[in-house]
């Protein structure tokens, strides 16, 4: 998966994945598409912000999560 977007640098936003070398965090690009479900609002807010940015920091949140499954007891 090609995340170049995706920038990690310890001296900046504390260590947190930011896109582009920007001081804009991967979460805060999360939070942002949650508070402005319509594009063209999120783009206003947030000019700065391509499309390939949105899609990468899902791709790079979706990777980051654990996704196993668990049986639960009593189950067949």
């Amino acid at each position: 998966m090609k995340l170049d977007r995706i920038t990690v640098n310890a001296r900046q936003m504390n260590g947190q994945p930011c896109i582009r070398g920007m001081r804009l965090t991967v979460k805060r690009v999360l939070e942002a598409l949650s508070t402005y479900p319509d594009r063209a609002e999120l783009k206003r807010e947030y000019p700065e912000l391509e499309e390939e940015d949105i899609r990468q920091a899902l791709a790079y949140a979706a990777a980051h999560l654990d996704d196993a499954v668990i049986e639960l007891a009593g189950k067949p």
